[in-house]
């Protein structure tokens, strides 16, 4: 997968990410990828209803150990 930007949202607590990775796909085109790295276990069900809420894609999200990797599509 192609990841046109990526955020570092590491020790940040909600809602910091979700606001960091709002603003960032603002600033892309539609389709493209935005990575976001966190490392609070609720940015996983955050990141859920922010896609489902704002109709970008969640493509992927994975974790290792406290730090959880986000993939979202830009609308």
């Amino acid at each position: 997968m192609e990841v046109h930007k990526e955020i570092d949202t590491r020790g940040l607590n909600c809602p910091l990410p979700i606001l960091k990775a709002k603003k960032a796909l603002a600033d892309m085109a539609s389709g493209q990828v935005l990575k976001v790295v966190a490392t609070d276990p609720g940015s996983v069900r955050d990141f859920q209803a922010f896609a489902r809420q704002t109709g970008n894609e969640l493509v992927e999200q994975t974790s290792a150990g406290s730090e959880f990797t986000h993939y979202l599509r830009r609308r």
